[in-house]
């Protein structure tokens, strides 16, 4: 699990490819500090396992499933990356929950100054994902936990400070750019078990008090 506190922004070093199978090698500092074969970091939100590493740079597989979902299989030698390691059950839990598992990349349409943020719109790839994404509430993206400030129909904005700014690879995010999004845990959770809760109603022919009315009019959802 991790925070979407960006501990350093990377840099690739190489790709190597073989279909929709890749072996990504990065080049980091922090991140390296305790690394272990087997550990997790997120790689612009994506959680890899490090296979190998030196004192510069570690490398990690990237499965099909990945490839498809995320962004990865577009970054290029040279391009800046946020890195974080997995979280420490005693650590400060600053972000929100992230797992790295991405639920799919949005499209930045707008890059606006708003006094001392920048406000960025981002197209989700699948309109479908923004049921997951409300105002006030918790999104990642490229790794970086951020609050949303507006929901359109098929997009949403983020406003993001001078310090996450100058700390991570948004930075360097123009309109045009893919990023990957992970949307918040909670929500996906209680729409399953609201799924599920009603699908076991039907077999039985019981009805269930808990449902998605009933979440919204006691300030769940």
């Amino acid at each position: 699990m991790f925070t979407g506190l960006i501990e350093e922004v990377g840099r690739m070093q190489s790709a190597s490819k073989q279909g929709e199978a890749m072996v990504l090698t990065i080049a980091g500092s922090v991140v390296l500090q305790d690394v272990k074969l087997g550990d997790s970091i997120a790689v612009n939100g994506v959680c890899l396992t490090v296979t190998s590493f030196n004192r510069s740079s570690f490398s990690c597989d990237v499965m099909p499933e990945t490839y498809r979902r995320s962004s990865l299989h577009r970054l290029k030698p040279g391009d800046p990356v946020n890195l974080e390691r997995a979280m420490l059950a005693g650590g400060r839990f600053g972000g929100h929950i992230v797992q790295g598992h991405v639920d799919g990349t949005g499209t930045i349409v707008s890059r606006e100054a708003d006094a001392n943020a920048v406000v960025f719109r981002i197209a989700l790839d699948d309109a479908e994902q923004l049921r997951y994404i409300l105002p006030k509430g918790s999104v990642t993206i490229d790794g970086i936990s951020l609050t949303v400030v507006d929901t359109g129909s098929d997009s949403f904005a983020v406003s993001i400070i001078p310090h996450t700014l100058a700390e991570t690879a948004l930075q360097h995010r123009q309109p045009g750019a893919v990023v990957n999004i992970e949307t918040d845990i909670i929500g996906k959770y209680v729409e399953h078990l609201l799924q599920f809760r009603q699908g076991e109603s039907s077999r039985s022919g019981a009805s269930s008090r808990l449902t998605a009315g009933f979440l919204s009019e006691h300030g769940f959802i």
